[in-house]
């Protein structure tokens, strides 16, 4: 039997921000297995938790499609997890495929403390400017955070609220991810997240593109601590703080059901 904690991250509701499923296990499961339970989740990750030792745990993160090496969402909840039900007091260290990652837990607050990644301005392919029905003056950047995201900036929130991507294009353009993002009118600045090459047509919230999207408008801003919004159907919201080459993640998290899956497939010595 196994026991999945699905919990919303970057919320201070129930029923908003993203989504992701937390198994604690004891020993590790082989990377099918770990597939095929994110397949059957079903949301954008499935983060799976071993521990390492004294507040170090190893941590893996799993869309219904691909492995990925960075998700901040699910760190927050995996976080969560330990800290709320498990018990877990203190700091929490994380490796991962992106190295140490740590969590500081206050109160009803988690903070991420995750890489920060430059974006360099490129040009925008034409095959993603149709696949999003933008005109050719959008700003293009380039960033190496979670394996390479495309950033799209476009002049007004309307714009970034209107967008209706056609992702079979998107799909065939690009291997990654995608930003667009837009100065915020009540927040710092706002985005939308498009992955669908990766299984996420769209993610709710997302942590590793505010790895770059902080840099990015901090520099443009001229300060370090933003509060940033993401414009998908279900929202939520991330304090940013730029430190030097890190980036702090700062949200709430909320359960919403815990889900039990059983089958001689997903045996395993859980917590």
């Amino acid at each position: 039997m196994m026991k999945i904690y699905q919990v919303d991250a970057f919320v201070s509701e129930r029923f908003r921000g993203n989504t992701a499923g937390v198994c604690l296990l004891k020993n590790a499961l082989n990377e099918a297995q770990m597939q095929a339970i994110a397949a059957e989740m079903g949301y954008a990750e499935t983060a799976f938790v071993v521990p390492e030792g004294d507040h170090r745990w190893n941590i893996r993160w799993f869309t219904p499609a691909v492995e990925v090496a960075l998700c901040g969402h699910a760190t927050l909840t995996a976080a969560w997890v330990l800290a709320e039900i498990e018990g877990v007091e203190g700091e929490l260290t994380f490796s991962s495929l992106s190295g140490d990652l740590s969590v500081a837990v206050e109160g009803e607050f988690l903070t991420l403390n995750f890489p920060a990644y430059s974006a360099a301005s490129r040009t925008l392919p034409d095959d993603i400017l149709k696949a999003l029905a933008l005109e050719s003056d959008a700003q293009g950047y380039y960033s190496e955070a979670n394996g390479g995201y495309w950033i799209a900036e476009v002049s007004t929130v309307g714009e970034v609220q209107a967008l209706e991507p056609n992702m079979a294009a998107l799909r065939e353009a690009l291997p990654g991810g995608l930003i667009v993002t837009a100065l915020g009118e009540n927040c710092d600045f706002v985005s939308r997240f498009f992955a669908p090459a990766l299984g996420i047509d769209e993610d709710d919230v997302t942590g590793s593109a505010h790895c770059a999207l902080t840099p990015l408008w901090s520099e443009r801003l001229g300060k370090t601590e933003l509060l940033a919004h993401q414009l998908s159907d279900r929202g939520g919201e991330i304090h940013c703080t730029l430190s030097g080459d890190r980036v702090l993640l700062k949200g709430q998290a909320r359960l919403r059901t815990v889900r039990q899956l059983s089958g001689s497939f997903f045996t395993n010595d859980f917590a």
